[in-house]
């Protein structure tokens, strides 16, 4: 291999490190009705909202105000490696968490319906099939931080 191809290689790599596996932003984040999108039938999503035993988790639970805890959520998140909150408005935070080689995108929501006193969630991979439990094991961490 010429030291230009070799060179051109480490570029190509070093460029995929930086981009990485991003995919694009899906059209149907966010809140409608009172409900996040559903999960697809692939297994790289848990969602509080689903039905099937694949995809659901519980909600969590909460008794102090709703500010309160869409701040303890943020604070959880920032806290968190490789974690961007991209929207965080009254209601709802989006954030994205990327994968450390490969830099896959999760897109992680939250839903706080304050009439129920519970926070609805969404993890879900933006590319692919399998997640190798990456996404529940996210949100079991963030659900058992939220409740300490």
């Amino acid at each position: 291999m010429t030291v230009q191809k070799w060179w051109s290689l480490v570029l190509c790599f070093a460029t995929f490190g930086m981009v990485g596996c991003s995919g694009s932003v899906p059209d149907n984040l966010g809140v409608e009705n009172g409900r996040l999108a559903a999960c697809p039938s692939s297994p790289n999503c848990v969602s509080t909202q689903a039905e099937d035993d694949e995809h659901k988790m519980e909600p969590l639970v909460y008794s102090s105000s709703v500010q309160d805890a869409q701040a303890q959520i943020l604070a959880i998140l920032e806290a968190m490696e490789r974690m961007t909150v991209v929207r965080n408005e009254p209601g709802y935070i989006h954030a994205e968490g990327r994968s450390r080689i490969f830099r896959f995108v999760d897109d992680v929501e939250f839903y706080f319906d304050d009439s129920a006193k519970l926070i609805h969630f969404r993890s879900a991979a933006r590319l692919g099939q399998g997640d190798g439990g990456v996404n529940r094991a996210r949100m079991q961490s963030i659900a058992d931080a939220f409740s300490q």
